[in-house]
């Protein structure tokens, strides 16, 4: 049975990358609301999005079939806060497009924005895209002036515009970045609410810190995007939440490693906290109360989190990262809303709950989504079919030997 319906899968993936009608048969489907299962319901799709979720939905020769037979299906994961698109090999220059360095001009500069440079057609994004997300954060790294730059959410659907969303800034509150922004964190503060308060001027020859467009840019988020704050230090997370308030400005905190310390007060600034829920041992001394129950606490305490594994290349590890946090008290469909709808209204994308008339991505798995032996079995981005090749895939058809006196690690499947 298990091999008619792979075969079936296939035959699917092999289809026409236009969107068509398609169904997919007696699922197990996360809404992604946080709470909500529908059993054994067909999902059926038409021009690109999701038109019926009912038992049993009339089918004819014009739409596809995927037979789910029980299995879990969801929204498309998010895959965090990366550099996908933006970085091909870390250690070759002109393939890293993250961030900047020092420009020379001893300016901060919120005004660059890191989804100018963005390639759908770096290999890195297939190979996250074919593991079961659909969609990411692209990060500003970070720089040696504080601020990183602008990025936002992209889907992964192969467009060289998929941008969608709200203007992200990043602003980094580390120890590490305070020795070069200001060289201490009182300096580093007043640096960041300089840079704010010239915002806000008019007179260019008030700013020392911005530039025209640096200033048209922080102004702007400021208004109606959002700021995301690497932050791990439960000192520096109440400082950053007096801020928020007083530049009325919407924050997010990003590694949160102590961010539990203070989950009262994160949830009375309705504060979101994007953490790797495998952050258990301190890494610095900003990170001396690292815990592995982080989310479940924040949680607990009604804070939104979300998660990110810190990683481009292995994003995929984001699905390891959600199971060890329901490993440790946080509610599974907690923890699926997490990687699927609060990214994207945190940050001002499409709906990603899996409701009639949402966008169809979807993802239909082997097994528990959040177990690492669990696949992806078929990915569909807006109502099309994704082929699941991709470079690590096509390397292994070409090289990987069929020769079955080898172990399994070393034979095709």
């Amino acid at each position: 049975m298990r091999r008619a319906v792979l075969l079936l899968i296939f035959c699917f993936l092999g289809s026409t990358s236009l969107a068509q009608d398609l169904l997919i048969r007696q699922a197990t489907l996360h809404v992604g609301d946080g709470e909500t299962i529908i059993e054994n319901t067909d999902i059926l799709i038409a021009d690109g999005r999701i038109a019926k979720i009912a038992p049993r939905i009339p089918t004819n020769k014009m739409i596809q079939v995927v037979n789910a037979n029980g299995r879990d299906v969801t929204p498309a994961f998010f895959a965090g806060i990366t550099a996908s698109g933006l970085t091909d090999v870390e250690a070759v220059s002109e393939s890293v497009d993250s961030g900047y360095r020092e420009l020379f001009t001893g300016l901060m500069h919120p005004e660059i924005d890191v989804r100018l440079a963005y390639n759908p057609l770096s290999s890195v994004v297939p190979v996250t895209r074919i593991e079961g997300f659909g969609y990411a954060l692209l990060a500003a790294s970070r720089s040696d002036r504080g601020i990183g730059g602008q990025g936002g959410l992209v889907r992964f659907d192969g467009g060289f515009s998929s941008f969608e969303g709200s203007d992200v800034i990043f602003i980094d509150l580390s120890g590490h970045a305070a020795k070069s922004f200001g060289g201490s964190r009182s300096a580093q503060w007043a640096l960041i609410k300089q840079a704010f308060d010239e915002s806000l001027e008019s007179d260019p020859d008030d700013r020392e810190l911005l530039s025209a467009a640096g200033a048209k840019a922080l102004k702007e988020t400021r208004r109606a995007g959002t700021f995301v704050f690497h932050v791990n230090r439960a000192a520096d997370i109440i400082r950053l939440i007096d801020f928020a308030k007083a530049q009325k400005i919407n924050a997010v905190v990003h590694g949160g490693r102590e961010a539990w310390i203070v989950a009262d007060q994160l949830k009375a600034a309705d504060i979101p906290v994007v953490l790797n829920a495998l952050d258990n041992l301190p890494a610095d001394f900003d990170s001396l109360g690292s815990r592995l129950d982080n989310a479940a606490l924040l949680n607990q305490a009604g804070v939104t989190v979300m998660f990110s594994s810190g990683e481009t290349h292995n994003a995929r590890k984001i699905r390891q990262v959600a199971g060890n946090a329901v490993a440790n008290g946080l509610p599974y469909e907690v923890a699926i809303k997490a990687m699927t709808t609060a990214p994207a209204k945190i940050f001002g994308g499409e709906a990603r709950l899996a409701t009639v008339g949402a966008k169809a991505d979807l993802v239909v798995w082997s097994g528990d989504p959040l177990d690492v032996t669990s696949l992806a079995e078929a990915v569909v981005m807006g109502g099309i079919p994704d082929s699941m090749t991709s470079r690590q895939t096509q390397l292994r058809d070409r090289y990987l030997p069929e020769q079955n006196a080898l172990p399994r690690s070393y034979i095709k499947p």
